[in-house]
């Protein structure tokens, strides 16, 4: 569905986008994650024809976003983090002109088109009404319906639940996985469980740069330090203190927690191999069962903070305090 290559955005000195090349299959939902001015908006609104890159191409559909715009257009529903709506319009009357704008002018046409995306958002009860007098998250949902008018099979979203409470949230992420297979999405998140809930797949992107791509499980397994396992081990503290300290295969260890007879431990290989049948043996010759045994899995969040060097809450606080100073403005 989606082809990127070697893209790249110049703004003067700065490079926004630095030679970004992946591809999306037909059905997939994927995650583009990324620190605040990593270049994922920028990457977006190439993919939906609304900038120019500076070099590269973008393939919709197998139609060049560049050299066959309104081909390729055909096949994209775009919402941008800030809803493209008109206040002053009631609900239906904006789809319908969404349906005008994306040639979509028969009457019996355009009712069946509006009726169908009201009920895929569940928005049929709030039709009639004026979209300013509507709640975030209702004129969410709107934006959401207008990218869906004329069913194309690409839909991207950008940051689609950002500003909403988490009743909202819940909703809109309710809505969007219910697109799945119907669909292709690019969805861009500062949440890592709504990814890890939605996508499938994932891009990582730093400094205009893919830093990474796979599914949130491989990622996981791929950043996890190999070295360090997890076990729970049944017997004395002291024994297994003993077992620990004596084992051929751990460099370091430290005891977690200790609960009815089952000691937590942390543990560090002495070895770049995956030692955990040694260790099995090895407690087992000392009458020690081990219960629980697994190597460090790193969460999706961990991976970002080791791929950016950037926490995601600081930088979900820094996009909430930023939005909050747009509505004081916007409010003056």
């Amino acid at each position: 569905m989606i082809e990127v290559s070697n893209l790249v955005k110049d703004y003067g000195n700065h490079h926004a986008v630095k030679d970004i090349s992946f591809t999306v299959d037909d059905g997939q939902i994927v995650g583009l994650l990324g620190p605040n001015g990593a270049g994922k908006s920028t990457t977006m609104n190439i993919m939906t024809g609304y900038i120019s890159a500076t070099s590269g191409t973008v393939k919709i559909g197998g139609c060049d976003i560049l050299e066959e715009p309104i081909q390729a257009k055909k096949l994209i529903g775009y919402l941008p983090e800030l809803p493209p709506l008109y206040e002053d319009m009631t609900v239906g009357e904006y789809l319908s002109f969404v349906c005008d704008l994306k040639g979509i002018r028969k009457k019996e046409d355009k009712i069946a088109a509006v009726t169908e995306v009201e009920e895929a958002v569940k928005i049929t009860e709030v039709k009639g009404r004026l979209i300013k007098n509507l709640s975030k998250g209702y004129k969410q949902r709107v934006g959401l319906a207008q990218a869906l008018i004329g069913n194309p099979p690409l839909l991207i979203l950008d940051e689609p639940t950002v500003g909403l409470d988490p009743n909202q949230i819940i909703e809109i992420r309710s809505l969007i996985k219910s697109l799945a297979g119907k669909h292709t999405i690019i969805l861009s998140s500062h949440i890592l469980s709504e990814v890890n809930a939605i996508c499938d797949y994932v891009l990582i992107i730093d400094k205009g740069i893919l830093v990474a791509e796979d599914t949130p499980e491989n990622l996981s397994r791929h950043f996890a330090d190999k070295n360090r396992i997890l076990l729970s081990i049944k017997g004395e503290r002291t024994q297994v203190e003993e077992a620990l300290e004596a084992s051929l295969y751990l460099e370091s260890f430290e005891i977690t927690s200790e609960h009815d007879d089952i000691i937590d431990v942390t543990a560090e290989s002495s070895s770049e191999k995956d030692v955990r049948d040694e260790l099995f043996f090895e407690f087992a010759d000392k009458k020690l069962p081990i219960v629980k045994m697994e190597t460090e899995n790193l969460s999706l969040e961990d991976v970002f903070l080791k791929l950016t060097g950037q926490d995601i809450d600081e930088m979900q606080n820094e996009e909430n305090e930023s939005q909050e100073e747009d509505q004081e403005g916007d409010g003056k």
